[in-house]
């Protein structure tokens, strides 16, 4: 979820038909939901977007590109770390590609809905937002103008719960929650979806959980004091940065930790070295 308001939009077009099916196709980039069981925890991965806050609770933190020329080869840092915001109440354990359990110790906050806290964990990227016509010059992810009638649905009850719909092409809308991504400004002016919680998956994939959290961004911020309603948000010209960056050939992930989880986890998932954080 995002700042003032913050969710997800979706293309217009001309059936719901041809919306469901660019939901399955174009939100999930990299790889398959599933857990991944590996000790690399983004085996096809060569592009890896590390984001790192001094505690669950901290609203400030910073975002750091790797990469690397093939799956087996060790991450390099790319360009110069910048500076983020998270939630307003912090991070807590999301849903993503990992299954993060072994990482979980007592008292650490668990991603719920309404809960004002960015999810931690390992997630694919998905499609790039904004409200042009036309994408951001340069952007090779796929690209979903925001019209009126998109919305990204928070109501738990509703069968579209942690979906980008378009309003105009359902029949019998559901939901008396969602976040109408257009009206939102500023923030959403550019974006990229965080694919928390099964918000791609369709058919017989899992589902998103109810209440597990919902809407999740990355995107532009407000400034470098307020926290979001659960995105990470940045500066326009880091976002941007992003999207001439993220390449979906390449299986981008986002990986998002407090410190002391990522030095924990750093070995056991091979995890790229951050400066000042060592293993434990």
């Amino acid at each position: 979820m995002q700042p003032f308001k913050e969710r997800a939009r979706w293309l217009t077009l001309p059936s719901m038909k041809t919306i469901v099916m660019l939901c399955c196709a174009a939100l999930v980039i990299s790889g398959h939901m599933g857990v991944a069981k590996t000790k690399d925890v983004a085996p096809q991965s060569t592009q890896m977007i590390v984001v790192t806050t001094p505690d669950w609770n901290s609203v400030q933190g910073r975002m750091q590109r790797y990469e690397r020329q093939r799956p087996e080869a060790a991450w390099q840092p790319v360009g110069d770390s910048f500076p983020i915001v998270v939630g307003k109440k912090g991070i807590a354990w999301g849903s993503g590609i990992v299954d993060t359990g072994s990482m979980h110790q007592t008292n650490d906050p668990i991603k719920h809905e309404g809960d004002g806290r960015s999810p931690a964990g390992v997630f694919n990227l998905g499609t790039a937002f904004g409200d042009a016509s036309s994408p951001l010059a340069g952007t090779m992810l796929p690209y979903l103008t925001l019209t009126n009638s998109i919305e990204c649905v928070d109501d738990v009850a509703s069968t579209h719960y942690n979906r980008i719909v378009d309003r105009s092409s359902i029949a019998a809308p559901d939901w008396n929650s969602s976040e109408h991504m257009r009206d939102v400004g500023e923030a959403y002016r550019w974006g990229i979806v965080v694919n928390h919680n099964a918000i791609a998956n369709q058919g017989t994939a899992p589902q998103p959980v109810r209440a597990g959290g919902s809407c999740i961004f990355l995107h532009i911020w407000k400034d470098s004091a307020h926290g979001t309603a659960g995105c990470t948000a940045m500066e326009p010209v880091n976002i941007e940065g992003l999207l001439r960056w993220v390449d979906p050939k390449r299986n981008p992930v986002l990986v998002q930790l407090p410190v002391d989880a990522y030095a924990r986890a750093m070995k056991q998932w091979s995890l790229p070295t951050v400066a000042n954080i060592s293993t434990r």
